[in-house]
């Protein structure tokens, strides 16, 4: 089966056998490990194991090639602005400097100042592939009866649920109205100046949003016709319980995050890996 844009398709592997509860564990433990070092020696680490785990998961490029696309969008103009803002801010963390060349008095690149932008763009580019894992490879039924069996309100459980099944329709519906505006003769191209390309953007964004009220509308409606809200508790179709593996894979999680605690408090004795010292 084609994969289409961030929609859940089943697969028999060890990522997708994995609960909900498992990956969003192990999504929260690895971004807060990586969040709070600076090391850029760990932060590698930690990309190197999320390459590893979405190549194991086997999720296809045009999956999240769009995603990719704005986050490399992100992480240029982050990189460009933290020099334009705080050019020397590496030399203040650091506590040395070594000169590269300089554009004016005010913006001299140095070796400092690259590292700590290094380093910042490392932490993003380990972390986002993990996003994507987590939101392509969780049945949002499963998840909402994983985190409903720990005691989150069910209502709360099916909204999450609800909220990973509705994004993929969000953008299938924003691509179907760019085509159907653009065959009427709506130029997004690079042809037209950026003024009008936003303006452009516009006449999508409208449709968009009625689209967008209309099915919570319908979705609403057919959650008040099947009586929702009006139990306690809830059973779940497709509720899965914790197995060895899902154990294992928290356990390795937390080991990382155990590991930056580990290399900030007694290692660097910082946050901050220093090699100019």
């Amino acid at each position: 089966m084609k994969s289409k844009l961030f929609d859940y398709i089943d697969r028999d592997n060890v990522i997708y056998n994995l609960s909900g509860l498992t990956k969003l564990i192990c999504f929260i433990a690895m971004t807060f490990a990586v969040m709070f070092s600076y090391d850029i020696r760990f932060i590698l680490c930690v990309m190197a194991l999320s390459a590893v785990i979405f190549a194991a998961s086997g999720l296809e490029f045009r999956q999240v090639r769009l995603m990719a696309v704005y986050v490399v969008i992100f992480l240029a103009i982050n990189f460009v602005l933290t020099f334009l803002f705080s050019p020397t801010y590496g030399t203040e963390i650091y506590g040395t400097t070594h000169e590269i060349f300089r554009f004016s008095k005010r913006y001299v690149v140095t070796q400092e100042q690259l590292l700590y932008q290094i380093t910042k763009v490392a932490k993003y580019a380990s972390v986002v592939p993990l996003g994507m894992i987590f939101l392509l490879t969780t049945n949002p039924s499963e998840f909402a009866a994983s985190i409903n069996r720990i005691g989150c309100s069910y209502k709360a459980a099916y909204a999450l649920s609800l909220t990973l099944r509705y994004f993929p329709d969000t953008i299938r519906d924003y691509q179907d109205i760019s085509l159907a505006q653009q065959s009427r003769g709506l130029d997004m191209s690079k042809k037209e100046k950026l003024g009008v390309r936003i303006k452009n953007m516009m006449n999508i964004c409208v449709p968009l949003i009625f689209s967008t009220l209309d099915r919570i509308e319908v979705i609403s409606n057919a959650m008040d016709l099947r009586g929702f809200g009006k139990k306690k508790k809830r059973t779940w179709y497709v509720a899965k319980k914790l197995k060895k593996q899902d154990w294992l894979a928290m356990i390795l999680a937390l080991a990382v995050f155990a590991a930056s605690l580990c290399m900030t408090w007694f290692v660097n004795q910082s946050r901050f890996y220093n090699p100019f010292v």
